[in-house]
């Protein structure tokens, strides 16, 4: 007869926790502790996280700058592991190998979320988060790993994956043969956008601060790119795209905002799309009466659906396309770093813990 499954008692996780000091600028501090697992429900199953990703997100709640950030709430929107109990003895998931859906209030309308949208993950409206060994969740808020995936490279798909997925398809409509400039490169949604448009049939030219990093885009199949601290860049990508014997973009999926637009305009075609997903530069876009003559299209896009993570995991499975990953840290004591190697902003990919085993209390399992 088999040995009875243990299910933890106890999780170690990185907890949020208000600054101590009124120091500014303000920085919250991540705290590693660790936290009773909550008895499984009807429909929730356990999950022993292998690997969470860090986002932008995370160091921006730190620094007070994400609305609805919840105190003593566990950090992190990524993450991947193993389903290691169930409220159902005969889930098909047990012993199943997933990742979490990042998002809630956004199942599968194509316009919009259906309800209060929120992602996991230091906030107030959802008690999750991903920086932890165990996770309790409903049991339809995960979703199967392509077994061409590790753990470390699942966790760095989700939240990247479904706002690329959204910019790339939903929203860019970006088909073989479009030429499409990707701004930002080297951050997680710039990458996965790379990586969809090749993987579609597209020409992709990148902008990049780094010359290694545009160096590392051509690697990844990138025709060429440019660097936007140079004045007359769009000058530059438009020389590039007649040399390589294209007239014009068809798409622009931008993470930076300001006057996107405009400095695209005159080498976007006539009804050519620019898509914003972040503004990192500037909290607004430019438009004017030139790009309305031109049926130039702006278009908003944020996050998406589970319906858009599923439809982009099975374009990745399918392609067998694999996240890029930067750094993988070794266990949630490390995460410190983690936070300081996304304030350095040189890193190329995601930044991946990978949680190491332990040893916390257990209790038989009642399945």
């Amino acid at each position: 007869m088999a040995a009875a499954l243990q299910i933890p008692k106890i999780t170690k996780a990185i907890v949020l926790r208000k600054a101590a000091s009124a120091v500014k600028p303000v920085y919250h501090d991540a705290i590693l502790e660790e936290r009773p697992i909550p008895e499984l429900k009807a429909g929730q199953v356990l999950v022993r996280l292998h690997a969470a990703a860090f986002n932008h997100r995370d160091q921006w709640i730190r620094k007070g700058l994400y609305p609805g950030i919840g105190f003593e709430s566990i950090l992190g929107a990524d993450g991947a592991g193993v389903v290691v109990a169930s409220s159902d003895k005969n889930d098909v998931l047990l012993r199943k190998r997933v990742f979490l859906v990042p998002m809630r209030g956004w199942e599968r309308d194509p316009d919009a979320p259906e309800s209060s949208f929120y992602i996991l993950g230091g906030g107030k409206a959802v008690p999750l988060g991903t920086f932890t060994q165990y996770l309790v969740v409903e049991r339809d808020q995960v979703i199967p790993t392509p077994d061409h995936l590790d753990d470390v490279h699942a966790a760095a798909w989700p939240l990247g994956a479904v706002t690329a997925w959204r910019a790339v398809v939903v929203n860019g409509a970006v088909k073989k043969g479009d030429n499409v400039l990707i701004t930002g490169i080297g951050g997680g949604v710039a990458l996965v956008a790379l990586q969809l448009c090749v993987a579609r049939g597209a020409n992709v030219y990148v902008s990049s601060g780094s010359e290694d990093k545009i160096r590392k885009a051509v690697e990844l199949g990138a025709k060429g790119g440019v660097n936007y601290k140079a004045n007359d860049w769009p000058t530059q990508l438009g020389a590039l795209l007649k040399k390589n014997g294209a007239s014009s973009l068809s798409v622009v999926i931008d993470s930076g905002g300001g006057d996107i637009l405009g400095k695209t305009s005159p080498i976007l075609k006539a009804g050519g799309r620019v898509v914003v997903f972040g503004m990192h530069a500037s909290p607004k876009v430019t438009m004017t009466m030139r790009e309305v003559m031109k049926n130039q299209k702006l278009l908003g896009s944020t996050m998406g659906s589970k319906q858009d993570l599923i439809d982009a995991t099975n374009f990745l499975a399918e392609q067998r396309i694999v996240p890029i990953v930067s750094h993988i840290l070794d266990g949630l004591e490390a995460a410190e770093l983690g936070f300081q190697l996304l304030e350095r902003g040189d890193h190329f990919g995601k930044v991946v813990i990978r949680i190491t085993p332990d040893s916390p209390k257990t209790s038989p399992a009642k399945l």
